[in-house]
């Protein structure tokens, strides 16, 4: 079973992590709670993600080492 301590629900596709919420800013920059869910098994990969109100599921995730902020 999947770690609950904090409450996380437990992964439906390894059965061995915790799906931990992501949230994010939306256009205008307001603050997005929950837009995507992660597994916490590295090694699973699985994810969920909400997009303008579709469901996606599995798209590939980046480590984010390549990212630089956008200059306003």
């Amino acid at each position: 079973m999947g770690n609950t301590e904090h409450g996380w629900p437990e992964c439906v596709s390894c059965g061995s992590g915790s799906l931990l919420p992501r949230s994010d800013f939306g256009g205008q920059g307001e603050s997005i709670l929950y837009k995507a869910w992660a597994c916490s098994n590295p090694d699973c990969g699985f994810n969920l993600k909400i997009r303008n109100g579709d469901i996606y599921l599995n798209e590939p995730i980046a480590s984010g080492a390549g990212y630089s902020p956008r200059q306003r």
